[in-house]
């Protein structure tokens, strides 16, 4: 109880990283990593993804592909199957830096967490290839 004490004074004393740190989950740099899998706050610092998307020159037919995800299907048998570019293994298009996809798909994709094809977390951008349906795998 005494340690407690001690901490939160150094609290009150020192309104730095150190103070958060010592009151969370321990140590101190704990705290970003947590972000990255919650609301998203990690999700900014990524610099690269392993992202897949479905592309569809046609509203009507990305809205199909959206119904079928929405039914249950895996992302990567509805890309397959939708999906008009040349990413037809599942729609992967593998590891992508940031600044090195079109600035409208690129702002849906950091924001999304990562989610499997089985389960996806998707996102949805225009750009002008298409409409997109965006999933991201993971983040380094």
């Amino acid at each position: 109880m005494a340690g407690k004490k001690k901490d939160d004074n150094k609290k009150n004393d020192s309104k730095g990283k150190d103070a958060k740190g010592k009151d969370g989950k321990g140590k101190g740099g704990g705290d970003d990593k947590g972000k990255e899998k919650g609301n998203g706050g990690g999700v900014k610092g990524a610099q690269s993804i392993n992202v897949r998307h479905i592309l569809c020159e046609k509203h009507g037919k990305k809205e199909e592909a959206l119904a079928k995800l929405r039914d249950g299907a895996k992302f990567d048998d509805v890309a397959r199957e939708y999906s008009e570019d040349k990413a037809r293994q599942g729609g992967a298009l593998g590891w992508k830096t940031k600044g090195s996809l079109a600035p409208e798909f690129e702002a849906v994709a950091y924001g999304l967490d990562n989610s499997t094809t089985a389960a996806p977390k998707i996102g949805e951008a225009k750009t002008e290839f298409g409409y997109h349906v965006i999933m991201v795998e993971g983040r380094k």
